[in-house]
């Protein structure tokens, strides 16, 4: 079966499963939708439907590695392993490790990667890696120095939408044969932060519980095992109602129904509650914005020295750290979330 018609299908199973069983939870509707677009394609590039900071510029890459680097120095150069979440072609990992490796870090490479297509194009890139399912199979028995770039966004979210009965979750229904959103029939209130409850009709408020989980589990691990993480990802710092569930396909946001499976759906990614969560477990906390934390960690200075070393990519050089840090570009949208254990060695970068 061809993706276009992979995807079809999931959109007749969608409307089956609807005219059946009724509306189903925005969350089932996002996680099947993009099960199948990340299983079935490698989605980054320009022949792809997006692009990642790892493709803009082997600088990002450069950059996090780095400051693992950093961290592992001043922790007393333990035996760690180095793990990414989602990893993309592996192109970050490529970068990363590679800057690792010339301050002495040479760690064994554990991947969390469910698209066996995207499997492939890691283990062209890195050679030597061990791929996993799930966090819940990674090493136990040393420090993990931990990257998810781009990953909570796609995690699926849950909806909750004011009406005039209070607040409800809202559901993917069908009109016709068109989905459309509509509201659940139970009182949702006690689901809201009572700071958030007093919102106008229509308001909707998301929550991503498969983040949460994650950043528990990880908290733990560093926790117990040491290392440190690094989540970078567009979202916000401080929780906010509001709708941002989108769609991207071929480079350009189309409708969230368009085409489920055939198209990338995401959700600004809440930091200021997940960062709560890493505090409640104990860990370090530290938060910047991209276009802050790479100034922080020198980016300007490694794009001077790669200018000099080939002065024929100057430009090229320039046009990726300005769209790295760039206000208008991912610098201020995209945000940077560090947890280390409380009494270890904090990562550089946040001020």
């Amino acid at each position: 079966m061809s993706e276009d018609e992979a995807a079809s299908d999931l959109a007749s199973r969608f409307r089956r499963l609807i005219q059946r069983h009724g509306p189903m939870p925005v969350s089932r509707y996002m996680g099947e939708s993009n099960a199948l677009y990340y299983d079935s394609r490698d989605p980054l590039g320009q022949a792809g439907d997006f692009t990642t900071a790892p493709e803009i510029s082997q600088m990002f890459g450069e950059m996090i590695g780095l400051w693992f680097a950093d961290i592992w120095s001043r922790s007393g150069r333990p035996e760690a392993a180095y793990v990414e979440l989602g990893p993309g072609r592996g192109t970050l990992a490529r970068d990363a490790l590679r800057a690792m490796s010339s301050q002495g870090l040479r760690p064994p490479v554990h991947l969390v990667e469910g698209s066996q297509a995207l499997r492939e194009a890691q283990g062209s890139a890195l050679g030597e890696a061990q791929f996993h399912d799930s966090i819940a199979t990674l090493p136990e028995d040393q420090p993990l120095y931990l990257v998810a770039n781009e990953f909570l966004d796609a995690l699926p979210i849950r909806q909750l939408v004011m009406t005039t009965r209070g607040w409800r979750e809202r559901l993917v229904a069908l009109d016709g044969e068109d989905f459309v959103f509509g509201a659940g029939p139970n009182p949702m209130d006690d689901a809201v932060p009572e700071e958030l409850r007093a919102q106008e009709v229509g308001t909707v408020i998301e929550t991503c519980p498969g983040a949460a989980a994650t950043i528990e589990e990880i908290a733990r691990r560093i926790d117990v095992q040491g290392g440190a993480a690094l989540f970078i990802d567009y979202g916000y710092l401080q929780s906010r109602p509001g709708e941002t569930l989108q769609a991207v396909r071929a480079h350009e946001k189309v409708g969230v129904f368009d085409a489920p499976g055939e198209m990338d759906l995401t959700a600004l990614v809440d930091f200021g509650i997940l960062a709560q969560i890493a505090a409640r477990a104990g860990l370090a906390v530290d938060t910047a914005t991209q276009g802050d934390w790479l100034t922080a960690m020198g980016l300007g200075l490694r794009m001077q020295a790669l200018a000099q070393r080939s002065p024929e990519r100057a430009a090229e050089l320039k046009t990726a750290h300005d769209r790295l840090i760039g206000i208008d570009a991912m610098g201020a949208l995209f945000k940077v979330m560090a947890i280390t254990p409380r009494h270890a060695a904090r990562g550089a970068g946040f001020g």
